[in-house]
């Protein structure tokens, strides 16, 4: 089958499913998720084969370590997966939740509620856990979803998806709920983001390459997810331990998620005290710090920076870290730099805090902690989808209620317009 119809008709039977999951109750929906959790258990020793074969070919490919580590599943990451299907069934439904209403004076009734989205298109690259956290999520909510995930890892996809559909569809939810895309031929990722009439949103997931690659082709509405220039900013008035503890976490923590600082603003009168501190922990931790003229003085270690490396999404051990000359001034370099993900300010300076919080334009800002808490769980919403950095139609962690449009239900006794 040629590329173009086996993507058209993984489509066509997500359309036809979503209409029938549009209605489904929640009852149904968290029995179908807890038997995919289990199914996922049971079926632990068929994926972790298909994932042997996929690190295989991976490593014959010399895939880079960190690549490899979201490729890898382990028993433990298997449970984990199932887990997250577990939580999700736990989570309130969003689907016809009333958001508003009231009676007009002509006496409609005029309620507005939430409805599914309808067909969800994930695009995404090397992470098998991303096929059972966006079925789940997807499911919930009351949309079927279309699954594309990376070549790498399409062994383990394949096998993780076949049993997802098979389990949920034991438990009454429709036929082609979940469709993979079975495919490595790149051509799939283009017409499903032309998928117009059938796809009602894609979301990619992955590097800024895909998503860039994504969010300027589609035809289809695109929410753009995950791409993470974040920044620190350690005000002149910060509390320098505290600023220490915050800027290493930021950074070495978890350094290949999207919310990791990637570039550390200092304001020069602060430096001489924090900045050798925090260059030593940096150095330890085994951090390459690539920095300005100003932060060079500081450490011969200390590579110079390039203006690229101020826009760089590292995803590693790398911090770019500039001296500033006041709170405009990081600013005016986040704004320039930065993706809309999640900035920092630490501070003991209430009007600084403030100034910062209502002037950058991020989905996430902080004041006097880490960037790495923007994150659906750690927000309180349960899973996320990923982290939108748009404005429409959603921004922030994209938990269930995210994956939901509204419609307005209105009732009468006969009213006509005159």
């Amino acid at each position: 089958m040629e590329t173009y119809e086996l993507v058209k008709s993984k489509a066509m039977a997500a359309k036809k499913a979503a209409a029938k999951l549009a209605v489904i109750n929640t009852a149904v929906k968290n029995k179908a998720l807890l038997a995919m959790a289990e199914a996922l258990e049971k079926g632990q020793e068929a994926i972790l084969a298909a994932n042997a074969l996929d690190m295989e070919r991976a490593e014959a490919k010399g895939m880079k370590s960190s690549m490899l580590d979201r490729l890898k599943l382990t028993p433990e990451r298997i449970s984990g997966m199932a887990d997250g299907l577990r939580q999700v069934a736990g989570l309130p439904d969003p689907v016809g939740n009333v958001v508003g209403g009231s009676t007009l004076a002509n006496g409609l009734r005029v309620t507005k509620v939430r409805v599914p989205l309808g067909v969800i298109g994930i695009i995404y690259e090397a992470r098998p856990n991303v096929t059972a956290d966006a079925a789940g999520l997807c499911l919930k909510s009351g949309n079927a979803v279309i699954l594309k995930g990376g070549s790498e890892a399409m062994e383990s996809n394949k096998a993780v998806a076949d049993i997802l559909s098979a389990a949920a569809e034991e438990q009454g939810m429709p036929v082609g709920c979940i469709q993979f895309i079975d495919t490595s031929d790149r051509q799939a990722v283009s017409d499903l983001i032309h998928m117009n009439g059938l796809v009602d949103v894609v979301i990619p997931r992955g590097g800024a390459g895909l998503i860039k690659m994504v969010v300027m082709n589609a035809t289809v509405p695109v929410i753009e997810t995950g791409a993470g220039v974040c920044h620190t900013y350690v005000d002149a008035n910060a509390d320098i331990p505290m600023a220490v503890k915050i800027c290493l976490n930021a950074k070495v923590q978890r350094p290949s998620v999207c919310n990791a600082m990637e570039t550390l603003l200092v304001h020069k009168d602060i430096a001489p005290k924090f900045l050798p501190p925090m260059l030593d922990a940096y150095f330890e931790a085994g951090v390459e710090i690539r920095g300005d003229e100003g932060v060079q003085a500081y450490s011969e270690k200390v590579v110079p920076a390039t203006v690229e490396d101020w826009a760089a999404e590292y995803g590693d051990l790398r911090l770019s870290v500039k001296l500033v000359a006041s709170v405009e001034e990081a600013m005016e370099h986040i704004a320039a730099y930065g993706t809309g993900h999640s900035e920092c300010i630490v501070t003991e300076d209430y009007a600084k805090a403030q100034l910062f919080q209502l002037s950058v334009d991020a989905a996430a800002v902080y004041v006097n902690a880490s960037t790495r808490f923007t994150d659906g769980n750690e927000f309180g919403f349960g899973a996320e989808i990923g982290i939108s950095t748009q404005k429409l139609h959603a921004r922030g962690p994209m938990a269930l209620p995210e994956l939901t449009s509204t419609k307005y239900l209105i009732c009468g006794n006969g009213q006509v317009r005159g």
